[in-house]
């Protein structure tokens, strides 16, 4: 009988409830599962359980980019929730990351803390997380109270509300009286962009290092002060398959500890056990891995806790469908699962409090004795065109509170760029992030140069090292080195001058904002196509020159808005005092040209990958605060061309370029002096029109008809045969001609973040610039199947054809990856501002 208890507690929700406290289904007016609950009336139910209850504690941490709040719900006894921050800051001190001195008392609750609907369109979970916060909350229940002694539960309800009421909305206008059960209904096939991602359609659930969306970045910010044992975040799959749950498949990452491998049995046999007793299918070790660090099961993982994702089928199942098995899975039951895995999983936890609190005091006096990783030190070396994005990666372990500094020495250690143990010298200017610390895992997870990969058939990309992503020179050395830690904040304060003209280098994120509110407060613009040295002072190919001629409107306040735009963006500038340089030329040089600001217009709609047209957007909008208009490409042939200077075509298949009349609509405007950007397979899309001069390689469509042709091929090994044709995400060199203006502020390299095999081949001189070039030696982390690996190589990446007055540049890859691949940025920004 107590094998159904929690079955019995979910359908006994309308006959407990108290006068005071309400069950979810009294409260709201309808039972859990048969309507989706939108956000509001689930801030209002958690409202209401925290007014009635004293052991709940309700906290907004944030709201999302549509104002929608983020709640956190604290549960547990009376006299715990009375005395949080007292347990809070004990956890910390178990964790060596507190502000109070103490070494902390494992004597104390361990904190379970269950995070639900990251994916807007995955429901199921939110609703689940009510009846949770119930169930722990209602006076009469024994069982959760006995729980409660000893855990601190933290309830996060609805980790992504905009993309949950964006689902919620959908369905409800689109849903029949009563719900229809035929997958081919409409209310089973949601529009684009769908509801899973957020306002700016970014997956959170893959943002949880990066913090580049404000959800994440609110969330995070209050997770890093807790440091829970257990973790849990709650999904769903496609709904023909049965709930997922913990241990989970390889490859896990070398530095997740014998005891969260072990824990994850403890609560996966628990789970099976009141799924056992209900007939309720189930599977584990399977398909969702433990490697890539940015997800909410392997952030927690690096931060000491069980981190583990469950997963319940139900996607695109709205009330209730049928499945592949003629059976019909209804919402009521999807709800039931998540709710009877989150209190087992309580349970658990609770049954271990003082085996968990142990280990994660172990887990960090581990991490701050050296106990962790391969490598003790990294080490960022100083060189002026690499400051800004120095900055960007320190704010990246600010947000993460990884603890950086200064040293000086010398050592030995890989050199990310040749792949050899080189020696280096360590200067003052220097960033060094020591790997002896509370955050020795997360630090080791994000800076390792290739980490080992145990299973090459893995959930997500396979490298991203740091140094990588932020286009840096770096050493990992097994060294310990003295580091004197700190904040190491930049501030820039460019004195009241008034000089002849100010010039500064176009290099790392402050200088690409800086342009961009420039040109957006009608601030005039040039940029040297060549190198030049004026006032004793050597400038870059690419560097910005601002003069009075050309601002004669802004006369009176032009300096003072240019040094308030620089130091807002740590942004140095060099006073010139004439036109006239020491050596290149001269500001009146027809090689020195304007920056206009471009009239930009992104496709969106059907068809576009609605992550990479995210990530163009909220770039524009996130981090240049320059504006953009989003055009569906169904409306294309209303838009007024004269209105356009720049053309972004995001990843996706582009339909209207199959429409002759469009097609030569769009040649003509390139030909009159358009601009069009594509990225990814929008490149191999214009690659088919007879106006684009940049062709697949050759390689690539006779490799294709040789793939799967083996007679001999076994049925067991076909997994294996197709990751060995296959690349999850790896990175490689790319050669560069940094004296385009698509690649100033670059070395005569970039590291790209490779996820297919497509390469083409190189333009004509008469018809452009190669710009990017993969050649044979390439590969520097990640796993790239066998098959694969045979045709990357001597191929182009990035290139800029001319057509007419206009021109269209080829971006192969995704430059903005997720929007952390910091390095990638400064060529989407020349692409649409400098070619």
């Amino acid at each position: 009988m107590k094998n159904l208890f929690f079955t019995l507690l979910f359908f006994a929700f309308t006959i407990n409830a108290s006068a005071q406290l309400q069950s979810p289904d009294a409260f709201l007016g309808y039972r859990l599962g048969s309507r989706f609950t939108p956000h509001y009336k689930v801030v209002a139910y958690c409202e209401h359980v925290a007014q009635n209850s004293k052991m709940v504690q309700l906290q907004q941490y944030g709201e999302t980019y549509e104002h929608r709040p983020l709640l956190a719900a604290f549960v547990g006894t009376e006299a715990n929730i009375g005395q949080l921050e007292k347990i809070r800051d004990n956890n910390l001190q178990l964790a060596r990351q507190s502000v109070t001195a103490g070494a902390g008392s494992t004597n104390t609750p361990a904190i379970i803390w269950l995070s639900y609907n990251v994916h807007g369109n995955e429901p199921t979970s939110t609703e689940a997380a009510m009846a949770t916060l119930y169930a722990l909350a209602e006076p009469s229940n024994s069982a959760t109270k006995a729980w409660l002694q000893n855990t601190i539960v933290v309830i996060d309800p609805c980790e992504n509300p905009d993309g949950r009421d964006r689902y919620v909305n959908w369905y409800n206008s689109v849903a029949g009286k009563n719900y229809n059960v035929q997958p081919i209904s409409r209310e089973h096939i949601e529009p684009w962009p769908r509801g899973r991602s957020n306002h700016y359609n970014f997956d959170l659930n893959r943002d949880w290092a990066w913090q580049t969306q404000v959800e994440s970045l609110q969330r995070m910010a209050l997770y890093n002060k807790w440091l829970p044992q257990v973790h849990v975040d709650f999904h769903e799959q496609g709904y023909n398959a049965p709930y997922y749950f913990a241990p989970a498949a390889e490859p896990f990452h070398d530095i997740i500890t014998k005891w969260q491998r072990e824990f994850q049995f403890f609560i996966g046999k628990n789970n099976a056990k009141y799924f056992d007793q209900n007939n309720w299918l189930y599977f584990t070790r399977e398909r969702f891995d433990l490697f890539y660090p940015s997800y909410g099961d392997t952030y927690p993982m690096y931060n000491g806790s069980i981190g583990m994702t469950y997963e319940q089928g139900g996607i695109s199942g709205g009330l209730g469908v049928i499945t592949s098995e003629n059976d019909t899975l209804t919402f009521v039951q999807r709800v039931q699962h998540h709710f009877v895995a989150s209190l087992a999983t309580i349970e658990t936890s609770a049954n271990y409090g003082k085996a968990l609190l142990t280990h994660f005091k172990q887990y960090f006096d581990d991490a701050v004795a050296g106990k962790m990783g391969t490598y003790k030190t990294y080490i960022i070396k100083y060189k002026e065109a690499d400051a800004q994005r120095i900055l960007s990666l320190k704010e990246l372990l600010n947000k993460n509170n990884i603890q950086y500094g200064t040293s000086s020495g010398i050592g030995k250690g890989l050199n990310y760029y040749s792949l050899k143990e080189e020696n280096f010298s360590i200067t003052k200017e220097d960033l060094v992030i020591s790997a002896v610390q509370a955050k020795a895992a997360l630090v080791e997870s994000l800076f390792e140069p290739n980490p080992h990969l145990s299973d090459s058939a893995t959930y997500d990309i396979t490298a991203w090292a740091m140094p990588y992503a932020y286009g840096l020179t770096a050493f990992a050395s097994n060294q310990v080195f003295n580091i004197i830690t700190g904040e190491g904040k930049m501030v820039t304060k460019n004195a009241s001058s008034n000089p002849y003209g100010y010039v500064f280098p176009l290099s790392g994120n402050g200088s690409i904002k800086a342009v961009a509110k420039m040109l957006k407060d009608g601030i005039r613009l040039r940029f040297a196509e060549k190198a030049f040295t004026a006032g004793n002072k050597k400038f870059a190919n690419g560097s910005v020159i601002i003069l009075k001629n050309g601002n004669r409107n802004l006369s009176n306040v032009l300096w003072e808005k240019v040094r308030e735009i620089a130091n807002a963006n740590n942004l140095q500038l060099s006073e010139v005092n004439s036109g006239m340089v020491d050596e290149g030329a001269d500001f009146g040089s027809s090689s020195v040209h304007s920056i206009k600001p471009p009239k930009v217009v992104l496709i969106s709609g059907d068809n576009v990958n609605a992550n990479a047209m995210g990530e163009v957007w909220s770039y524009f909008e996130e981090e240049l605060n320059y504006p953009v208009s989003l055009v569906n490409a169904q409306d294309m042939g209303r838009l007024s061309w004269n209105n356009v200077d720049v053309l972004v075509l995001a990843d996706g298949n582009y339909e209207f370029l199959k429409n002759k009349e469009m097609a030569e609509q769009l040649e003509a405007w390139v030909r009159s002096g358009g601009k069009i950007v594509a990225l990814e397979r929008a490149v191999k899309h214009l690659s088919k029109q007879s106006w684009s001069r940049l062709k697949p390689k050759e390689s690539d469509e006779d490799q294709a008809k040789e793939k799967n042709v083996s007679l001999l091929s076994k049925y067991a090994n076909s997994e294996k045969d197709a990751i060995s044709q296959n690349t999850p995400g790896a990175i490689f060199k790319v050669w560069l001609d940094n004296t385009h203006p698509l690649m100033f502020g670059y070395p005569d390299f970039y590291y790209t973040l490779k996820m297919d095999d497509v390469l083409y081949q190189p333009l004509g001189a008469e018809d452009g610039w190669n710009t990017g070039i993969i050649k044979s030696e390439k590969q520097m982390a990640g796993f790239v199947g066998a098959k694969l690996a045979k045709n990357l190589n001597n191929g182009v990446l990035f290139a800029v054809q001319d057509l007419g007055r206009g021109n269209i540049i080829y971006l192969t890859d995704d430059v903005l990856f997720r929007r952390f691949w910091e390095n990638g940025k400064q060529i989407f920004f020349n692409a649409v501002f400098l070619v």
